[in-house]
């Protein structure tokens, strides 16, 4: 193996500032063994910057002199960094070299900081490098060479509990080489930034000991030196080191969204609300080496708008519809007469006849299949219906949806997305009044086509509008309704004719049993649900919604939607009760206002109170007293109570924690499901039904471990004497 050639200092000069101890006690020594003469200064205080002693420089110096390397003590403060430049010059005639390490620290929460604490730190890090680097810069300016470097700590990257004097001067470093770089590039100045992880007077006493015995400060100094060497061309970079492990760091900025159309148009805080989303988005973030680059692409931005191409769409549908096309929608999506704020939906001579607001996903996500969009936006691709998927919809409404009208929806593709097994396209989707020109909506969707990628494209995108999962927390309410078996068959005759929702030897085709219900027809179940919860069943409190499509409904099942108040926002994922699989998550909607529908649902109960509230109640207050004793049965049992024949509410008997609650179990790990009525829960509580009868005529189901449920007696026993 060639040897490699040893990166030598010889002829050159190093300062090192706070070289007493740690990384700048091993960075002199490692530039002294390699021939630098070294400045080797250190006032000698202690970490909070008290007191002073020569005797930490003077113990480095020789130590190097020992070893056969030159070097001389210097005691001042980096705050007169001037006389430490002279130390070098009347000691060795020049200087080649600037190591910035000197550090203090003076810990404290912000709001009990004072100016003394904020200004000794500040002096130290930021003023005392800036004092030293200025002190030498003409020496380096005449000779045309100099290496300097700026200590940075994680605490200055990322911000750390106790340290704004700290993080804010280290953080200030890095801003200072920044500018040093270009100032000094000219003159063959490289500044570079680093930072350590390494054990030192700072963190001697607040590092674990195994943690500190393996953050060596020799592990690091290598990486220093070598960027303060003649063939090192790097110059403005920020370099992590740690454990014998370097890296560089940048400072990353997000793709960013064009806010206005033109250079004739402004801009709203609410266009800066509806693009946030994007605007924060860093998956495909962008480094920016120099402000010319900068000041370059919002030139670019500055073309676009110029030439009005920032929002020209691909495609545009025209259509017309009524107030039958708006019932049929209503109907399609499980508005019912049995509801009193659905009769508004229903009946076209309602003194408050309205449109359900998500009615113009028809003519976006619908009509979209009328339009060869998706198909120009993969050359050579033939649309098929059965490997299409409707991935996550958005839409927001700017104004009552009018219960007639001729409207115009503008399509753009705004990204297409390799996903390896398939492609996504997400599409913009505009709707306007033609007769007034009014923008009624916006909407955005995401269509998964099967068998599609593979292209070698992007994966990610900065212009989706984000799900948001829901608050860590039981839901506020739910609401539970049974789909019909015609659902499909009806909510198709609104426009989606998709065969995939009718044909059975097309759902066969597609992996499925049978016809499958549109995710955009529970959509409309689950935002009925949450404006009846929240604004009771007022169209106009209506803004948005996004939802992302999980599973497959079919027709028939019952959905059970749950829902989480923040604020405006209503978080709300929604399941099919028969198997408790989730079909939309990471929902919300965004209401105007909140008005609740009075009286206000249970939480997580969809109706008024059940006979049966009573006995789980009682069982929750024995578990309470026995603890241990109910501990023994070590299972969790969920319980779902119907009325009428329909899904009303679930209870879980958690009996390994234990607890008793309203909703889903938190656990996975359900050792069985007890299906009964209502009433039939009652009699079997207070002993007029015998479970094992109950049973056997089908009125109690039970799924999962049958022998396990026999543990349950004495808890029945204590709510019939309860009872």
């Amino acid at each position: 193996m060639r040897d490699i050639e040893q990166l030598r200092f010889d002829g050159r000069v190093v300062i090192v500032t706070g070289a007493g101890a740690g990384l700048g006690r091993a960075y002199a020594l490692l530039f002294a063994s390699r021939g630098a003469s070294v400045v080797v200064n250190d006032l000698g205080g202690g970490r909070h910057g008290d007191g002073n002693s020569t005797k930490v420089a003077d113990t480095v110096v020789a130590e190097i002199t020992r070893n056969g390397g030159k070097a001389v003590a210097n005691y001042d403060s980096v705050l007169d960094g001037a006389k430490i430049v002279k130390t070098a010059i009347d000691s060795f005639g020049r200087i080649d070299v600037i190591v910035n390490n000197a550090g203090i620290l003076r810990d404290k929460s912000f709001a009990k900081m004072t100016d003394t604490d904020w200004d000794l730190v500040h002096d130290v890090h930021l003023k005392g490098a800036y004092k030293t680097t200025q002190a030498a810069w003409p020496y380096f300016s005449k000779q045309n060479y100099g290496r300097v470097i700026m200590t940075t700590s994680n605490s200055g990257m990322y911000g750390n509990f106790g340290q704004a004097n700290y993080s804010a001067a280290k953080m200030g470093l890095v801003g200072l080489a920044n500018t040093l770089a270009i100032e000094g590039r000219k003159r063959n100045i490289h500044t570079n930034v680093i930072i350590p992880t390494a054990a030192s007077r700072l963190t001697e006493d607040i590092m674990p000991p195994d943690l500190l015995e393996n953050l060596k400060p020799e592990l690091i100094a290598p990486v220093v030196v070598w960027l303060c060497h003649e063939k090192c061309t790097e110059n403005g970079s920020i370099i992590e080191s740690a454990l014998g492990w370097a890296g560089k760091c940048h400072l990353v900025r997000a793709s960013g969204v064009t806010l206005r159309q033109d250079l004739t148009s402004n801009i709203t805080p609410e266009d800066v609300e509806q693009k946030w989303s994007a605007i924060t988005d860093m998956s495909s973030a962008k480094h920016f080496d120099t402000i010319e680059e900068v000041t370059g692409e919002f030139m670019m931005a500055i073309d676009k708008m110029k030439s009005g191409n920032s929002e020209k769409a691909n495609s545009v549908y025209n259509s017309t519809y009524n107030s039958r096309d708006a019932i049929l929608y209503a109907l399609g999506v499980g508005a019912t007469v049995q509801e009193p704020s659905d009769m508004r939906y229903l009946y076209e001579n309602h003194e408050d006849f309205s449109v359900i607001p998500t009615f113009f996903v028809l003519h976006g996500p619908i009509q979209l299949m009328s339009t060869s969009i998706i198909e120009d936006a993969i050359p050579g691709l033939q649309l098929d219906p059965t490997r299409l998927l409707h991935g996550e919809q958005y839409i927001e409404v700017y104004k009552p949806v009018p219960t007639a009208a001729t409207v115009e929806t503008h399509f753009k593709v705004l990204d297409l997305l390799d996903k390896g097994k398939g492609a996504v396209i997400i599409i913009q989707h505009e709707t306007f009044d033609t007769a007034s020109g009014d923008k009624l909506s916006t909407g955005q969707m995401s269509v998964f086509l099967i068998g599609a990628g593979g292209f070698q494209g992007k994966r990610t995108s900065s212009n989706i509008v984000p799900t948001i999962e829901p608050p860590k927390r039981k839901c506020d309410a739910s609401v539970t309704q049974q789909t019909s078996y015609d659902q499909a068959a009806l909510y198709r005759l609104s426009g989606d004719a998709n065969p995939l929702h009718i044909d059975q030897n097309m759902a066969v085709m597609s992996g499925f049993k049978r016809p499958i219900l549109h995710g955009l027809c529970t959509l409309g179940f689950s935002v009925r649900h949450v404006m009846q919860t929240y604004a009771n069943g007022d169209p106009g409190l209506f803004k948005a919604i996004k939802v992302r499509f999980a599973n497959p409904v079919l027709p028939g099942q019952t959905l059970r939607t749950d829902m989480w108040q923040n604020g405006n926002r209503i978080h709300f994922q929604t399941y099919t009760v028969d198997n408790n699989v989730p079909v939309i998550t990471g929902a919300y909607v965004d209401l105007k206002d909140v008005k609740p529908k009075q009286p206000m649902l249970n939480p997580c109960s969809g109706s008024e109170s059940l006979q049966s509230d009573a006995v789980f109640a009682m069982i929750e207050d024995y578990v309470k007293a026995n603890p241990e004793e109910v501990k023994k049965v070590n299972a969790i049992f969920r319980y779902n109570i119907t009325l009428k024949g329909k899904p009303h509410s679930t209870w879980t008997l958690d009996l390994k924690k234990p607890e008793v609650h309203r909703g889903e179990p938190k656990s996975d790990k359900i050792d069985a499901t007890l299906s009964i009525e209502d009433e039939d829960m009652v009699q079997m509580a207070t002993g007029k039904l015998n479970p094992q009868m109950a049973f056997m005529k089908g009125k109690l189901k039970i799924n999962g471990n049958i022998m396990v449920t026999q543990k349950l007696r004495s808890l029945m026993e204590m709510a019939k004497s309860k009872l």
